[in-house]
């Protein structure tokens, strides 16, 4: 949820202790705009599906808090409950999760949050941990000089080589794609973001999941979605385990 702030990162650069994969593992697709239906929650959650939802994010001294409300509402609507019967606790790493108790018959399920630039996303689905991660184009960043310090070499290598305005976005829907998949992990970006490599095409496009750290399992355990819920935000959505079914959805009256 913090997006590109507080660094605390390790290189890995041992090849040995990295699980590759063959060329053409195409798990990478990317959902735009037109692909969030206006929707009104909660929407019927197969056990075979992830939700994502765009909602419009607060700012200000109290965003913090009205945007804690707006998520509470979003999942008291699945688990057919008031907003503060939902209880919420925080792990190891700062991610969020409902707390044990549910009411009668409501089978438990994952959520993940994320927001930059007057933009919510939240993913929820049943029995998987998800990431989600989202990113404001409308701010730039010293892309080369993070990815040189924080990505593998190869992605940075890529970046330096796109003109300046392409670098901005490739950079942002890269580090969307990393962090999406750290806090599915539960970890965040203390995992090392150089622990896990995407191949890049000559547009600056990630096209695949190449590498990541064994402690994460295998590549081919992982699903990676771009997003582009809006013409001002990239984002990614990732989880390990078997394929689903992803439905994105921008509450009714929270187009962004």
């Amino acid at each position: 949820m913090r997006g590109l702030s507080g660094f605390a990162l390790q290189r890995d650069m041992n090849p040995l202790t990295r699980t590759r994969i063959r060329p053409k593992h195409a798990r990478m697709r990317l959902l735009s705009a037109s692909d969030f239906t206006p929707a009104r929650f909660p929407v019927a959650l197969a056990d075979d599906e992830i939700h994502v939802w765009l909602l419009a994010a607060d700012s200000g001294p109290d965003a913090s808090r009205r945007n804690e409300s707006r998520v509470r509402e979003l999942l008291a609507a699945y688990l057919d409950c008031a907003p503060d019967a939902v209880r919420l606790t925080v792990g190891e790493h700062g991610k969020p999760f409902l707390d044990a108790v549910f009411p009668a018959g409501t089978r438990a399920f994952d959520f993940n949050v994320s927001h930059s630039g007057g933009a919510l996303l939240v993913a929820i689905a049943r029995n998987q941990e998800v990431g989600v991660d989202i990113e404001t184009q409308r701010r730039r960043r010293p892309a080369l000089e993070l990815a040189r310090r924080f990505f593998a070499d190869d992605e940075a290598a890529a970046l330096a080589g796109l003109g300046e305005a392409q670098r901005q976005t490739a950079f942002l829907r890269l580090w969307s794609c990393k962090e999406a998949v750290v806090k599915a992990l539960g970890i965040g970006i203390g995992f090392g973001l150089a622990r896990l490599q995407f191949a890049i095409d000559p547009a600056g496009e990630p096209v695949e999941l190449s590498v990541i750290h064994a402690s994460a399992g295998t590549v081919e355990d992982w699903h990676v979605v771009r997003l582009a819920p809006t013409g001002a935000h990239v984002g990614a959505l990732a989880w390990r385990g078997p394929a689903r079914r992803v439905r994105t959805f921008a509450a009714a009256s929270d187009r962004t």
